[in-house]
């Protein structure tokens, strides 16, 4: 089977975005190609990634590449029309560079081995570390493992959004709690909950895909009792309150369900949301006041941040 490989020459700030674009036309797999990231992880002993990647010259001089993978198709050129339109109205509200859109054919094989490579062992918090389901991995006592096979999902829980979001889970979780995952696309952030001691947890996700690849997640990971994973848009039809709210979704989304999020919030519970550019930080934080909440922390990495809210 034949892949198209689409490349987007973009910059950090716009990495979340693009990324989003390229999942919303049905990319296969992502991969982030960013020399500054590259260079700081293979010189930091810290969470992030270690990657195996032996030849540098490979990624950009400047900005970063954002590499999806589709089906070669008869309407790839339909598919790629609307994609640069897209990117052209992101330019409107984001510093997205060149924006350069190159297109290359791969055969199958070599798709698997152009993200596979990238996606190593990740230690994410304290207490958590990501294994690609493929990796041979041996964990250290101390250390709790989440399997993940993102699949056509979109969420490999190695993006600073993720590691804000649940390192703030595992900052904030009690043994017992409830807690509601909306956006989950692999489920990573629903398998971290239930592995630092949720009892019930909800997923929800308006993709069909991702609500397919996070089920398998669940069940690789041995929470399948503890999380139910169920097609939603948002919060909408949602009943019941919840000790903790989590969402990592793009800042515009977010802003779109705060009032929604406060009423799923037990008092005293907290609304965990993270994929917020560093611009639209007092946006959300004005929106989430405005709703009730108070601002309990913000947590920044890189140009993203994370906001912890809590209902009073």
């Amino acid at each position: 089977m034949k892949w198209s490989e689409i490349c987007v020459h973009t910059t950090q700030l716009a990495v979340e975005a693009v990324s989003n674009l390229l999942h919303e036309v049905g990319a296969q797999g992502v991969v982030i190609e960013d020399v500054e990231d590259f260079d700081r992880m293979m010189a930091e002993d810290h969470f992030g990634e270690i990657w195996d990647v032996s030849d540098r010259e490979t990624y950009p001089t400047s900005g970063v590449h954002v590499k999806a993978y589709v089906p070669a198709s008869g309407d790839f050129q339909d598919l790629l029309s609307n994609l640069k339109k897209e990117i052209e109205r992101l330019r409107t509200m984001l510093d997205i560079g060149s924006g350069d859109v190159t297109v290359a054919e791969i055969d199958e094989e070599d798709w698997a081995h152009s993200w596979k490579q990238y996606y190593k062992p990740v230690k994410i918090s304290q207490q958590l570390t990501i294994v690609p389901l493929w990796e041979e991995y041996t964990p250290q006592p101390e250390e709790n493992v989440i399997l993940l096979d993102p699949g056509m999902a979109f969420g490999t829980g190695t993006h600073p959004t993720t590691m804000l979001c649940i390192q703030a889970i595992e900052n904030y979780i009690q043994e017992g709690d409830h807690v509601i995952d909306v956006g989950t696309g692999s489920g990573v952030l629903s398998i971290a909950a239930a592995k630092l001691g949720a009892t019930n947890v909800k997923a929800l996700d308006l993709d069909s895909v991702a609500v397919e690849s996070a089920r398998q997640n669940v069940e690789t990971n041995g929470v399948g009792e503890l999380v139910q994973v169920d097609t939603g848009d948002l919060l909408k039809g949602v009943e019941g309150e919840y000790d903790l709210v989590v969402a990592n979704i793009l800042a515009d989304v977010i802003l779109l369900f705060i009032e929604d999020a406060y009423a799923r919030t037990k008092s005293g519970g907290r609304f965990i949301t993270s994929g917020i550019i560093g611009e639209k930080r007092a946006e959300v934080t004005n929106a989430l006041v405005a709703a009730g909440f108070e601002i309990e922390e913000t947590r920044v990495m890189e140009d993203w941040v994370a906001i912890i809210a809590k209902k009073g």
